[in-house]
C-alpha cells in the first residue's frame, strides 16, 4: 500500500516537471521567434547591413517622465520621455574607430 502511494506521487511529480520544460521550451522557441521577426521589421534584409538599436538604460526622473539611454547604429543617445513626447537630449555620434596597426607602425604588414 505504502509502495503504490509513493509510486503514483513519483509519477506525478516526474509528468508535472515534463510539463513544464515542454511549456518552457515552446516559451524559448516562441521568444527566439518573435526576436528574429522584430529584427526584420528593423530593417534587416538580405544584403542590407544589420541596423542596432540597443536600450541601455533608463532613471525615471517623475511619476511619467524618464531618461533613456539608447544606442541606434553605434551612436548613444540620451532621450527624454515625457507623456506625449520624446525629446533627443544629447547625442555623442559615432564611437572614433581605433587606428589600425600599419597607420601607428609604418613597416607593418597587414595580411587578410
Amino acid at each position: 500500500m505504502m509502495d503504490s502511494t509513493i509510486g503514483t506521487a513519483l509519477s506525478g511529480l516526474v509528468g508535472m516537471i515534463v510539463a513544464l520544460a515542454i511549456v518552457l521550451g515552446l516559451a524559448w522557441i516562441c521568444l527566439k521567434a518573435l526576436r528574429t521577426w522584430q529584427d526584420r521589421g528593423m530593417g534587416v534584409r538580405d544584403g542590407e547591413p544589420e541596423r542596432q538599436l540597443r536600450f541601455v538604460r533608463a532613471l525615471a526622473v517623475g511619476q511619467r517622465e524618464r531618461l533613456m539611454l539608447v544606442e541606434a547604429e553605434g551612436e548613444l543617445m540620451l532621450i527624454g520621455v515625457a507623456t506625449g513626447s520624446v525629446r533627443l537630449l544629447r547625442n555623442w555620434g559615432v564611437p572614433a574607430k581605433p587606428p589600425r596597426l600599419d597607420e601607428i607602425v609604418p613597416d607593418a604588414r597587414i595580411e587578410p
